[in-house]
């Protein structure tokens, strides 16, 4: 394995599911944008970071980030972390290898690992306008959904129906005013509901990066360096994507 230098950067790959300037509020990092195929390997070479911080991913306009090359940068003494959305979802498949997941989200695909994974999805704008949020995720409205439920703000009928609704609705379309519309709620209860709209996505991207600096890979009965292989089929894609296969064996 080699040992990236500690003095390194902590490396942030951040779109719609946190304001950047709330992201920086928390954590002096080096930010980047949401991750996809390739931007691992990249990012490492350019920057020799300590630490990265997956959050959100690319993963229709670009491939989205290969569990292998992740592997390849724990192989390589990086500290891998990931919460909120798409990095929520490759720790939870990669705890095993050592990354590190930090969150309810992360846990919560911990122990459903059959769980749809656009239900972190959201639709957002161009990079240009900082990745701004255009839609709302299933796991912030199911989180919503059922904090009004306790408070009394919606019946259990309604509840029910509004998580059928969500779930039942592609993403680049999901929004609590649009689901509330459908469901025949009032103009002006919906004004009331879009107040409390729980954001978990958001809570658990600033726990990952508030926790960052202090992070560290626990032993978890496999071996990364096993792990990480370099198969004919990831060659492939990343010539593909136009990276120097180089990179993977000089570091």
């Amino acid at each position: 394995m080699t040992n990236t230098e500690s003095k390194g950067p902590i490396l942030v790959f951040l779109g719609p599911t946190l304001r950047l300037d709330e992201a920086q509020a928390a954590l002096d990092a080096i930010y980047l944008q949401p991750v996809s195929q390739g931007d691992v390997i990249l990012a490492a070479h350019a920057f020799r970071p300590r630490a990265m911080v997956l959050i959100d991913g690319q993963f229709e306009d670009r491939p989205a980030v290969r569990h292998k090359e992740i592997l390849w940068a724990m192989a390589q003494g990086i500290v891998m972390i990931g919460a909120a959305s798409m990095g929520a979802l490759r720790a939870a498949e990669l705890t095993p290898y050592g990354m590190i997941g930090v969150g309810l989200i992360y846990r919560w695909y911990r122990r459903w690992p059959l769980t749809a994974e656009d239900a972190v999805a959201v639709q957002s704008g161009p990079a240009e306008l900082g990745f701004l949020p255009l839609t709302d995720a299933l796991v912030d409205l199911q989180r919503t959904f059922s904090t009004l439920a306790r408070r009394n703000m919606m019946t259990s009928d309604e509840h029910d129906q509004l998580i059928a609704l969500a779930r039942g609705t592609n993403f680049r379309d999901r929004s609590l005013a649009a689901l509330l519309r459908t469901a025949g709620f009032s103009s002006d209860r919906i004004s009331a509901l879009r107040k409390e709209m729980h954001g978990q996505k958001r809570l658990d991207a600033l726990l990952a990066l508030r926790k960052a600096p202090t992070l560290k890979v626990e032993p978890q009965g496999q071996d990364v360096d096993l792990a990480w292989v370099a198969t004919n089929t990831f060659m492939r894609d990343l010539e593909a994507s136009h990276i120097d296969i180089d990179l993977i064996r000089n570091y």
